[in-house]
């Protein structure tokens, strides 16, 4: 049976790591969350803190720093006692109870078998991520725990957990080169989804154990001779290759004696040339096997691994696989980003920027998830995160991970956002290639660029990283940005030639902040942006600074009830206030109307109009300032509302909620839970275009049989 930890096992553990204070912070941690799970009882029959007492062991092999470890001693509080996350970051500190709060919703969703929830679930995890990385260290600690005990949980439920860990953990453990973990996580998984294949693979290594850790011995004391000899200072560790991996080789159509690397030596030395030189010994004493060797010190991959493989022929013909590498890159292959944050935490500026880059991979997906459906979304995510990649090369021969179907501009976008904006060619291998040409491995790619160039919208529909994709966006909303503060200053300049009104009188450094604290504007350029999209007219920001201006409010009950104002067609505005198109009009927060609805308009202090439903209970006892709003029929518009969904307890429903949102082509934005003694109740905030469509959902949800009632907000 597993050795359970006590808190002073994991105390000794860290104890060169961390200070005095550190240590009380832990014992404060445990203590809190023993007392909040007193009581609790896991299904193996121990005390339920050792769930999270074994997560943060797990967590010191990688070195993470006190918070983390709190925090996983913590990440249980909020889903399973009356815990708040108020009360964890008055007592804790903001920055643990976000990590514990996130790690929380994750944990709350569970990946079903069918589809289209994975990439639901995928974005839950890398929401957590983008929140905070550490989140991922501790799900993928507290998986690995779970697995390490799950043989007490029905075979259904081994499965679900085992495929739930292969289809999303395991590609995002092996992006960030977590290996530690992703190794054993692999084997657990196939230990529970197919028990028959991992026995008998077991069985066939353990018929020849003995053999195989004499040989391995003896090849060891060999190797370790030559180095010795040649006054190399080095260790040496071998294995015999995990079950798992064996199980991959032969289902990719390998035969048991073909599997090359069985039998396997690392060996760690203190310098990079020390490496080339074991290499070259051992390849002098042992034939080398064809197209076994790997440089990738010189060609190291994306997720910052770098290592020496080699193959060879040893011993009585058994063959070998051989990795060298120094002390800081087995480190890196064993704990992967996680390694980088711990030196980064200890205050050490020596964080690659090859994790930032990664780290950037998640963020730039995460941007991506408000433009896209969650089928594109799930789409993104395989290409930027879970597809097969390709390494080329700048002329300098750095190297650039890239997804496999990448073009010149996703090369040109990584390196940097001013090089992709301003490419105008790309050369590959010397030849001139176009720009959506699809990059190969160990492409030489050099990237042409003008000064005077920007980027074509053309480009949106071959380029294949979120990341470039997210940039040439967030060029083209500047642009258009710009060309409307420009407009609306143009706009305001003639408008004051007109009335012979002087420009630097009239935006005075004093009016101007009127003006911004009047309509809730930052500075100058909002007012001119403002102008340019119609939301105001240049004379209304005009009047607003004369000095027997009256009031915001009056000066909008003027406009909209004076019959001298033609009535208009052709508004701009989704909202038509009793018959003028320009004015700025908000959809009220508190009711969130959509298309359709029956409204009215509230006359706002600084906010113009504001929109409710018309039996929103905030303007029912008002009687003055209340105008004819209408829907404008020639403009259509997407709205976000919220519902609330109330379910028989006992179960997280949340999933099969958001499949019908799926099926309906429906987005959902955000959800919150609340637990009753009677019900739960999930407040859904979903992005609809009408009233029809809302209606449509909210009668798909209220054919679930666990659902007992769905309302508005």
């Amino acid at each position: 049976m597993e050795k359970i930890h006590t808190l002073q096992d994991l105390l000794d553990k860290m104890n060169s790591e961390i200070s005095n204070n550190e240590v009380e912070l832990i014992k404060k941690a445990y203590d809190y969350a023993s007392l909040k799970h007193e009581g609790w009882v896991r299904l193996t029959g121990e005390d339920f803190i050792t769930h999270p007492l074994e997560v943060a062991y797990i967590l010191t092999d990688l070195h993470v720093d006190t918070i983390t470890i709190c925090a996983a001693l913590l990440h249980e509080v909020l889903n399973n006692t009356e815990t708040s996350r108020e009360e964890l970051a008055d007592i804790f500190g903001d920055e643990i109870a976000n990590i514990v709060d996130s790690t929380s919703k994750i944990n709350r969703l569970e990946l079903p078998d069918h589809y289209e929830s994975s990439a639901i679930y995928l974005r839950k995890v890398l929401v957590g991520i983008a929140e905070d990385v550490r989140v991922l260290f501790i799900k993928l600690a507290d998986r690995l725990h779970n697995l390490r005990t799950a043989s007490v949980l029905p075979v259904e439920k081994q499965k679900q957990k085992a495929n739930e860990t292969m289809n999303v953990l395991v590609p995002i453990a092996h992006r960030l080169g977590i290996n530690a973990i992703k190794s054993e996580l692999e084997n657990l998984s196939l230990y529970y989804l197919k028990p028959d294949v991992y026995e008998d693979i077991l069985e066939r290594l353990n018929a020849s154990q003995e053999e195989l850790k004499d040989v391995l011995e003896e090849m060891q004391l060999e190797i370790s001779n030559i180095l010795i000899e040649h006054d190399i200072h080095f260790y040496i560790k071998s294995r015999v290759k995990s079950v798992y991996s064996i199980y991959n080789k032969l289902n990719n159509g390998k035969k048991w004696n073909s599997i090359y690397d069985i039998l396997a030596l690392r060996i760690i030395v203190d310098e990079v040339s020390d490496c080339y030189t074991a290499i070259g010994l051992i390849h002098a004493k042992y034939r080398p096997i064809p197209g076994r060797f790997k440089d990738y010190i010189a060609m190291p991959k994306e997720n910052m691994y770098q290592s020496l493989h080699t193959g060879v022929f040893g011993l009585d013909g058994h063959r070998f696989e051989i990795q060298i590498r120094t002390w800081e890159m087995d480190e890196l292959a064993e704990k992967g980003i996680a390694s980088h944050w711990s030196y980064k935490e200890k205050g050490a500026k020596k964080v690659q920027n090859m994790m930032e880059q990664k780290l950037e991979v998640f963020r730039s997906l995460l941007e991506s998830k408000e433009d896209e459906s969650d089928v594109e979304f799930e789409n993104l995510v395989k290409n930027d995160f879970l597809s097969d990649f390709i390494y080329v090369f700048t002329p300098k021969g750095d190297v650039v991970e890239l997804p496999k179907g990448a073009s010149p501009l996703d090369f040109a976008y990584r390196i940097h956002t001013d090089v992709g904006d301003k490419t105008v060619g790309a050369i590959v291998n010397d030849n001139i290639v176009p720009l959506n040409y699809e990059l190969q491995d160990n492409d030489i790619v050099k990237i042409k660029t003008n000064v005077t160039s920007t980027p074509s919208k053309e480009w949106l529909s071959f380029v294949k990283t979120s990341h470039a994709r997210n940039k040439i966006k967030a060029y083209f909303s500047k642009q258009d940005r710009e060309v409307y503060i420009n407009r609306g200053k143009e706009i305001l300049e003639s408008t004051l030639r007109k009335k012979k009104l002087a420009f630097d009188t009239v935006l005075s450094s004093a009016n101007v902040k009127k003006i911004c604290d009047d309509l809730k504007l930052k500075d100058i350029s909002e007012i001119y942006f403002a102008i340019g999209t119609l939301r105001y007219t240049a004379l209304y920001i005009i009047n607003l600074t004369m000095e027997d201006k009256k009031n915001v409010q009056d000066l909008l009950i003027e406009r909209v009830t004076n019959s001298a104002i033609p009535q208009r067609k052709n508004f701009k505005s989704e909202i038509i206030v009793s018959g003028s198109g320009d004015i700025l009009v908000n959809l009220a927060k508190c009711c969130k109307p959509v298309r359709d609805d029956q409204i009215t308009g509230y006359i706002t202090k600084g906010e113009g109009v504001s929109v409710h439903l018309s039996h929103c209970p905030n303007i029912l006892n008002k009687t003055d300032r209340l105008i004819e709003v209408s829907w404008n029929p020639e403009k259509e518009g997407i709205y976000y509302t919220d519902i609330l969904v109330a379910v028989v307890p006992g179960k997280n429903y949340l999933l099969d909620l958001i499949s019908k949102a799926t099926a309906k082509n429906l987005y959902v934005e955000s959800v919150k839970q609340k637990e009753f003694d009677t019900e739960i109740v999930y407040e859904i905030t979903v992005k609809v275009k009408n009233k029809d469509e809302l209606e449509g959902f909210m009668g798909a949800l209220q054919t679930l049989t666990f659902v007992k009632n769905v309302r508005r907000k």
